[in-house]
């Protein structure tokens, strides 16, 4: 006995709840297919062209409200709270001040602080971009000197014997035995031994003859004061430095010509940098610098930049800066690597603002600029130079004005479930729409209504757009509405998305007929859709 009523009160409950479920989805299906004339909401299109209520009040806020929307389809505008047509939900009120056309959202104080919202002032400074780069040293090739052989010799004594040995100015280098010298030297004494006015000429004959063996004016006069052969010759270094190429040993036969040494001076000393392609234009040639190097710690150099050469390397995009440093104690040597900082040029005062309040979308800068009732707008602003955490504003902005440093993010957020038409990251350019999405897709519904600018129809499910059955409100085609429509009709139609969230009537015709063809119903050919038979799927209700 107790068996048979537990069993009759399951097979109650079951029947109350399926009774509840059915009851739930044909109130679901009847609100979906509730014509906004029908529901207690209507579309701002229709507001504007029937009604006369421009705006109501909250009384529970006592605030104005603009206009009811589904936050899911915000461009869908409705005078009148109740639920939304596309959603399963209650349509949510849009307040004075909250969102308009020019894209302002208006954010109140506890939810800014929630929200962590800072600003600063754009100001006038400067903008000094400080350019570092690393590079090596290496020998100043502007100090060097080339010690070649004035005459055919013999080296009898050398005083550097390795390369890299420092040497003095006026050191000597190299002895060197000068046959060719011996008999130039006779002919200049035994002419000297003779009397004679016809003398001065032979005297002058014979030292030209002495310069042309390669002996220089200092040898001559040796040999004047001393009256005595010179057969060796000594070379001494004319620069400071270090031996860089040694190219003679003791016992070589040297040809008149013929390279002996090769010294660099110390005295000052390159450094190539490598400089970023980007950042090439920021160095000129005379801007001064400051070097520092590893084997020199604490210690700074000071210096300019010699030359920018005209070549860059394909692998690494950057350009050698050829810079002069002094160097007179010789502790810099090829092959040190140090890091450069140039010197900017001085710039004039521009406007500036943190560089963390700038927001980068690709091709384009944004920034929240403040108002003073609260409220956020997104400015489009052209951008320069940055350094220490100030980006340089060339286009945009006024001095004066404060910009959104931190929680901009938050604020974009914000107005988009606020339904804001200007978005940060795709404001529409000129007016344009936002989608650029010229994708149609089809369906077939009954005519509602229809309007100068819209066409209301109950429509079945749209499979590419994943929408169940419901009546809403479409755009007319550009065109206008064709004529071979009516209240009523059963037709077949394709949509497009247009701006806001709301769909545009690519080609609408009764049904039965494909709808590509309605086409002809929108152009110039009406006539002919006006004698074509209707089915009788399309027939007038």
């Amino acid at each position: 006995m107790n068996a048979k009523k537990i069993l009759l009160v399951v097979l109650l409950t079951g029947a109350l709840g399926a009774g509840g479920y059915g009851l739930y989805s044909f109130g679901m299906q009847q609100g979906m297919k509730m014509t906004p004339s029908d529901s207690p909401a209507k579309t701002g299109q229709q507001a504007a062209n029937g009604t006369s209520e421009a705006s109501k009040v909250d009384p529970a806020s006592g605030r104005k409200v603009l206009y009811w929307h589904d936050p899911m389809v915000p461009g869908q505008k409705f005078d009148k709270p109740g639920k939304s047509p596309f959603m399963d939900m209650q349509l949510v009120p849009v307040y004075a001040g909250e969102a308009g056309d020019d894209g302002k959202i208006t954010i109140s104080p506890r939810v800014q602080q929630n929200l962590g919202v800072r600003t600063a002032e754009v100001i006038k400074g400067n903008v000094a971009a400080v350019v570092e780069a690393v590079g090596s040293v290496a020998y100043n090739e502007r100090d060097v000197a080339v010690i070649q052989a004035r005459s055919n010799g013999f080296v009898e004594r050398l005083y550097v014997r390795a390369p890299l040995d420092p040497v003095r100015k006026g050191q000597p280098l190299v002895q060197i035995y000068v046959p060719d010298w011996i008999a130039a030297q006779e002919d200049y004494l035994t002419v000297k031994q003779m009397q004679g006015p016809e003398t001065k000429d032979l005297l002058d004959a014979a030292r030209q003859r002495m310069r042309l063996v390669g002996m220089s004016d200092e040898q001559i006069r040796l040999v004047e004061t001393t009256a005595k052969l010179q057969p060796r010759m000594t070379i001494i270094a004319p620069i400071s430095g270090v031996i860089a190429e040694l190219s003679v040993r003791e016992g070589m036969t040297v040809m008149s010509g013929g390279s002996l040494f090769r010294i660099n001076g110390l005295s000052t000393i390159w450094v190539n940098a490598d400089v970023p392609e980007n950042l090439s234009a920021q160095v000129r040639p005379g801007a001064a610098v400051q070097a520092r190097t590893p084997s020199l710690p604490g210690t700074t150099l000071k210096g300019k930049v010699s030359a920018i050469l005209p070549e860059v390397n394909s692998a690494t995009r950057t350009l050698k800066a050829r810079v002069e440093l002094a160097n007179p104690e010789g502790r810099l040597v090829p092959g040190m690597f140090a890091t450069i900082n140039f010197t900017p040029a001085t710039k004039q005062e521009v406007l500036t603002i943190p560089t963390e309040a700038v927001i980068q979308t690709g091709k384009r800068s944004v920034v929240m600029v403040a108002q003073d009732n609260g409220g956020f707008t997104p400015v489009d602003v052209e951008i320069g130079a940055e350094a220490n955490g100030q980006t340089e504003i060339r286009k945009g902005l006024e001095e004066g004005q404060k910009v959104v440093v931190s929680g901009q993010f938050l604020i974009d957020s914000e107005a988009s479930l606020k339904g804001t038409e200007t978005r940060m990251g795709d404001a529409p350019q000129g007016g344009t729409s936002r989608t650029s999405n010229n994708q149609t897709h089809a369906g077939r519904g009954k005519i509602e209504s229809i309007s100068n600018d819209e066409i209301t129809i109950s429509h079945g499910p749209i499979p590419s757009l994943q929408w169940g059955e419901m009546t809403m409100g479409f755009k007319a085609p550009a065109s206008g509405v064709p004529k071979t429509i009516a209240v009523g009709d059963t037709v077949t139609f394709e949509i497009r998305p247009i701006k806001d969230g709301a769909y545009e009537i690519a080609t609408i015709s009764p049904a039965g007929t494909a709808p590509g063809a309605a086409k002809s119903n929108t152009g110039g050919a009406a006539s002919q859709s006006q004698e074509a038979p209707r089915s009788a799927g399309g027939a007038k209700k």
